[in-house]
């Protein structure tokens, strides 16, 4: 969607580390930890923020309803207007984008946009129980409806259909581990082998522990702006260029077959045999990527975005979202991080953050997270942010976020520019 109101732009953002356990810090103490760098890091004060949007998905993790508001209250913005956002796994993608719907519309000259989740303050199983309500509640988690086993099953599909290997997913976690030790607010930095990956505990096969991220607690926080008050605030403020969504059937075998929805650079005839989108692709996030694509003008994103930061849960899921994105056909997914295509010096580099893999998954906090280290790449400032520059991207000028919820029910695509 192109926006028929106001330019937005973001203007400033901050993270915690995230980790698998902050217990001395609550979910509102984490957040004013991410708001206060945010606002130091420009020189801002209170009074230059119009109003907010939390997101975190379960009040089940915080122990506490209406944690949105309290953790507004906190920072000190009330009795300005807040509003809660919650989409699964998309969470922080989707409270991203409501307040760029907040400043676009003109309702607010300005938002902070906050993201959060307290993970550690139940058992792993436990937590993985509460996620697991995120699917339908009277078909599939009577079944056993856990999301590695969703994620395992979409794997071995695509595997099935394209050919991928577990070495091909291995790949991907070395990867993003790897990125992970350039960047101080991650959660898991290693240096990797394939053999590390596959030797790892298996979860459900073909994904073992390292192939998965892992429940986190951490913060994260965007503060937007329209044009006027982003330039007196920053000098160098990012434009948010478009943003989409797309949506599923919460159960999989609800999904009917159909053609794939094309990319301008894409044809028929390219996926003439290919039964779509089955279980090995998501059309929530194809038809995502179309919408902010179109609204944008790209017609060949492997030519035309320059950094992603995409929901990479498992490694199979980062390999099944470049062809989701269209940095390669359906089917390619695997040759491209095979190729060092999505590396910080490849063709499009891809989670150069480390991802949900290694820097963590605090759900609320982890679409909020992308789109901050999107900025910081936007605007040359990783060096400045992590105090090393390995990460940085020559000549970042289009970046683009991809946050996923479920089995894919929810997906929403953000695509930002650079203004220098």
């Amino acid at each position: 969607m192109k926006f028929k109101g106001q330019d937005v732009y973001m203007v400033t953002g901050g993270v915690t580390k995230f980790a698998k356990a902050n217990t001395r810090k609550d979910f509102r103490y984490l957040v004013k930890e991410a708001f206060d760098y945010a606002l130091n890091d420009v020189n801002m004060s209170i009074a230059d923020i119009d109003g907010s949007v939390t997101a975190y998905f379960s009040d089940h993790f915080q122990r506490q309803a209406m944690a949105g508001i309290m953790a507004h209250e906190y920072v000190g913005l009330s009795p300005k207007p807040s509003k809660r956002i919650e989409a699964g796994g998309s969470t922080g993608g989707m409270g991203f984008q409501t307040g760029i719907e907040e400043v676009a519309s003109g309702r607010l000259d300005s938002c902070a946009v906050m993201g959060f989740e307290t993970m550690s303050h139940v058992e792993t199983w436990k937590g993985n129980e509460f996620i697991a309500l995120a699917s339908d509640m009277n078909f599939d988690y009577p079944v056993g409806g856990f999301y590695t086993g969703y994620y395992a099953m979409m794997a071995v599909r695509h595997m099935h259909e394209f050919g991928t290997t577990v070495e091909q997913l291995a790949k991907v976690s070395i990867k993003n581990h790897g990125n992970a030790i350039h960047n101080p607010y991650s959660q898991s930095p290693m240096k990797l082998t394939v053999e590390d990956v596959r030797n790892s505990p298996m979860v459900s096969y073909p994904l073992t522990r390292l192939d998965s991220c892992t429940m986190s607690d951490g913060a994260a926080v965007a503060i937007l702006a329209n044009e006027k008050k982003a330039f007196e605030m920053c000098d160098n403020p990012v434009l948010i260029k478009s943003v989409g969504g797309g949506t599923d059937a919460m159960r999989l075998s609800d999904r009917p077959f159909g053609k794939v929805p094309l990319l301008p650079n894409e044809k028929e005839s390219d996926y003439r045999n290919l039964k779509y989108p089955g279980v090995h692709s998501f059309r929530a996030g194809r038809v995502a990527a179309i919408e902010a694509y179109q609204a944008a003008g790209i017609t060949d994103p492997l030519e035309e975005i320059d950094v992603v930061e995409l929901h990479d849960s498992f490694t199979s899921s980062e390999i099944q979202t470049y062809e989701d994105l269209g940095l390669c056909r359906y089917g390619e997914g695997g040759h491209y991080v095979e190729e060092g295509k999505a590396d910080v010096h490849g063709k499009v580099p891809v989670n150069t953050s480390g991802g949900l893999l290694a820097s963590g998954h605090a759900i609320g906090a982890s679409g909020i997270m992308q789109a901050v280290f999107t900025f910081w790449q936007l605007q040359h400032s990783i060096k400045k942010h992590l105090k090393d520059d390995a990460l940085q991207v020559p000549n970042a000028k289009t970046g683009l976020t991809h946050c996923h919820a479920g089995t894919g029910t929810y997906v929403a695509v953000t695509i930002m520019e650079a203004t220098k």
